[in-house]
């Protein structure tokens, strides 16, 4: 499997994280991915030979599709040559693109044939083989829909994003709403109406991709190093927070063949 990370570059670095892009051109080959909560909403385009199957759903899925924050453990299934496409967008995005409540898409996703233009854009999409060009086609695309709405971004649970991702998950909600001088209740209600999720689950699922980051490089000699590093109370914490995620312990996941 090929698998790249791009930049998105302005101007749509302004609201996507990065373009991942995953490949292999075997044919009757089965290729599981698997994906865990990260914080970010985003959009797949898929071309595959037998479709895109979401596992435990058991879910066939639409070429381009947006899906929200995603709390459950999901496995990506392809029986064929594939190549995706991944925009991660930032946690607010979901309201700026529909105009909906952002907890509509949480473990959920939407087929963005629905949107105008969106049939357009997948055939566009699929005439052409070249990944830059795509990445092209889907960035104009979502810039065509966000003139369009043009809605306000919430700047204060902007600033609350960005300060709980750059402390990796490691701060308590009262201190963000109270710098912000809101209260507790007025804070999380602006939080999930822009994200989806309450803000002590986000920065959770911050705090656990860190973990799971230092799990997979194995950059660590003891799992207490992991435990104590990404702020968990202890060992018992960790395991349980991590196998919400996940499904599995973390010795288990890092057994995995």
């Amino acid at each position: 499997m090929n698998f790249q990370v791009i930049d998105p570059g302005k101007p749509i670095s302004l609201f996507v994280k990065n373009i991942l892009v995953f490949e292999d051109q075997q044919p009757l080959q089965k290729t599981v991915l698997p994906f865990f909560a990260d914080g970010y909403p985003g959009i797949i385009f898929h071309e595959t030979t037998n479709g895109l199957l979401v596992n435990p759903y058991n879910v066939m899925m639409a070429p381009l599709f947006l899906y929200g924050q995603t709390i459950k453990p999901i496995e990506l299934e392809m029986t064929s040559a594939y190549k995706l496409i991944i925009f991660q967008l930032c946690p607010f995005m979901i309201k700026g693109l529909l105009n909906i409540m952002p907890s509509q898409l949480t473990d959920n996703c939407y087929d963005l044939h629905q949107l105008q233009n969106g049939e357009k854009v997948v055939k566009n999409l699929q005439r052409t083989t070249s990944t830059k060009k795509r990445i092209e086609i889907i960035g104009t695309f979502l810039l065509s829909i966000l003139q369009e709405k043009q809605e306000g971004i919430d700047s204060a649970i902007t600033f609350a994003l960005k300060k709980i991702i750059d402390q990796k998950g490691q701060l308590s909600v009262k201190e963000i709403h109270e710098e912000l001088n809101l209260t507790e209740r007025t804070f999380e209600r602006r939080f999930v109406k822009a994200v989806g999720i309450p803000a002590k689950k986000f920065a959770r699922i911050i705090q656990f991709q860190e973990s799971l980051e230092q799990l997979t490089v194995k950059e660590y000699t003891r799992l207490s190093d992991i435990v104590y590093e990404n702020g968990f109370a202890d060992q018992s914490h960790f395991i349980k927070v991590f196998k919400a995620f996940t499904g599995k312990t973390p010795l288990a996941f890092s057994s995995r063949k």
